[in-house]
Formats: C-alpha cells, structure tokens, sequence
C-alpha cells in the first residue's frame, strides 16, 4: 500500500507533538536543531514517507491530471494521449504521463509520484503484470478521481472507456476463416488483462461459429505484450514448430501485431503464402507494410477524449458521484492483403 508509518506513529515513538514532527519535517525554523535532528534520523530509520494521498486531498486544486499507460511509444496509446490532451488543455488542465513498462512495481510507484504531485485526477490503463488493484480501491473510496481506460479494472467501481474487444476479434477471426484459413493461431498479451480475456473470447466464438476445432496450442501468451522482441520470437517459433503449424495468425495488440509481422519476415516466412496475419494495431502505416497489413483498429484518440471528459467532470463535481458509466466503442476492420488467401493462390 502507499504508507507503513505515519507522522502520529513518529510522534508517538519520540514522545513528541504531531504538529512538532511535522513542522520539523518540513525544517520549521521553529524547530530546534537537535529536534530537527531526532525526528529525521528516526523518519529516515523507518522508511518514512509522507501520504501522496493524504496530501493531495487536503492541498487545493492543481489543474493536473496523472496518466498512468504502458509505453508512449505505442500507437494506440500515443493516439490516446493525444485524445486525454486534446481535452485536458481546453479545460486548463496540464497532462503528466508515466510509464509502466507492464511493470505492476513501476506502476504503483508511478501513481505514488503523481499523487505526490497533487494531480487531482488519475487516467489508468493497468499494466500487464497488475493483479492487485487494492490500491486503486483505496484511493477510490477516499473519494479520489479514477477513470480506467481500455485496460480496466471491473472491481472498482467508477468510470471506464473500452473498446468492444469481443466484436474486434472475432471480426479478425472471421475474415481469416472467410479467406480460407483454418489453422489459426492466437498471440495475445498476458491473461491477467480483461481484454486479452475479451479478445480471446470474440477469437473462440468465431472458430464456433465455423465449426472449427478449438487447438489449445495454437494459444501464447507474451507476458510483456510485444515489448521484448525476444518473448514473440519465441511464441512465434513454438507455433511454426508444431508438427500441424498454423495458417494464420491473429495478434491482439499494437506492438505484438508489428514485432510479429518483423520476426515472420525475418524468418523467411511469406506473408500470406506461408502464413497469414491480422492483428490489432493503429499503426498508421500499415497499410504500407510488405503486403498491406489487415488490422482491426481502435478508436484510441475518441478513448482518450471520453475518459478524460469523464474525469473531469469528476473533479469538477461539488458532491460525491453517485453513478458511473462504462463507455464501449466499436473498433473497425479494415482487411488488406495480409489476410487474402485466395490472391495469393
């Protein structure tokens, strides 16, 4: 959690005032040297650190708002950044966004420096290693402003801006297996996000829907979602491995679609011939890749918009919020040749 100790823990050990050891803390002039002293040296024993939560709700308004995502250089969230920003400097409000590199550790830190900042919202998209939402929950029923965006949290109940991940994979599933593909493998993030469960989901609905067996292995899981070239390259050799390899191959992400279309390419794998490929992506380039690739693409600039909006009107609202909303947007598909057997047979 944010705080092991606190200054009344601090005051109680040293037989102080509350109101001393923060005065001291913050080098009242006040203060004698020697208590000065006492109090730091025992805060620094402890691993004291202030409560970013505690500050940042009794400091007032700082007209900034704290964007928590996995990587900037990410096509969906760079375009939803843009969105959140669009928003945010209209209403006066700056924008500081942080990193978690699918690091639940780095995240939690992340939010801790945000709120030592004072931001007076947070957007949040969860991190790929992030199972223990506890912290968010807390911050939330202190009446926090939390808005979750594409990678939610369902248990905490506030406001959230998806994407509909069930109708976007099983779209891209069904244009494989309407172009003749049978075989169709599924590279997808960690199972821990509520949209790899989606996505997921829409895939297996539209192998159903066809009469297509179900193959447990033609499923991978890349924990850090395409960041680390070496993780696809493996998921991606273990299914050209197999003694009945795939035909296709449907990713669900910005950085899994692309790293995958790389290492396809750079094993000498031709694109459909050898093996076809749909992917998640808003990549505005794709359309120039070697073939053109077929993408389902997600609104990621209206998501931003929208979950920013929402959060603002959160902070802005004089009482408690009563009801939140769970906002869906449709993705598109939009095929291209990597996805078209019958051109290239």
């Amino acid at each position: 959690m944010f705080e092991t100790y606190t200054i009344k823990d601090i005051a109680k050990a040293l037989g102080l005032s509350t109101s001393t050891v923060s005065r001291a803390l913050n080098g009242s002039y006040e203060i004698s040297a020697e208590t000065k002293k006492l109090v730091v040296e025992y805060a620094e024993k402890i691993n004291y650190r202030p409560n970013p939560i505690a500050l940042s709700l009794k400091e007032q308004k700082s007209h900034s708002i704290g964007v928590v995502v996995c990587e900037v250089a990410n096509n969906f969230f760079s375009q939803a950044i843009n969105g959140i920003e669009a928003v945010a400097y209209d209403r006066g409000y700056h924008v500081i966004i942080t990193q978690t590199h699918e690091s639940s550790a780095r995240e939690i830190t992340n939010v801790e420096h945000l709120l030592s900042r004072h931001v007076d919202g947070l957007l949040v998209s969860l991190s790929a290693e992030t199972t223990d939402i506890s912290p968010y929950q807390y911050l939330h029923d202190k009446g926090f402003p939390i808005v979750f965006f594409d990678r939610v949290a369902t248990e905490i109940d506030t406001h959230k801006v998806t994407v509909n991940n069930f109708k976007g994979a099983f779209d891209a599933t069904e244009v494989l297996i309407n172009s003749g593909f049978t075989k169709i493998a599924h590279l997808t993030n960690s199972n821990n996000l509520l949209i790899s469960r989606e996505r997921f989901n829409g895939y297996r609905a539209a192998l159903d829907k066809h009469h297509i067996e179900f193959n447990p292995g033609y499923i991978k899981h890349c924990e850090h979602g395409g960041m680390l070239k070496s993780e696809v390259e493996v998921a991606v050799k273990e299914l050209t491995d197999l003694d009945n390899p795939p035909d296709a191959i449907f990713t669900t992400s910005d950085r899994l679609t692309t790293t995958c279309l790389y290492i396809l390419k750079s094993m000498g794998i031709k694109i459909p011939d050898d093996i076809a490929i749909v992917g998640f992506t808003n990549s505005d380039v794709a359309e120039l890749f070697d073939p053109p690739l077929t993408v389902v693409r997600q609104p990621a600039f209206q998501m931003g918009r929208v979950a920013t909006e929402q959060l603002i009107k959160m902070i802005e609202r004089k009482g408690p919020v009563d009801e939140y909303a769970t906002v869906k947007l449709e993705t598109e598909l939009i095929s291209r040749l990597s996805s078209k057997k019958l051109l290239y047979r």
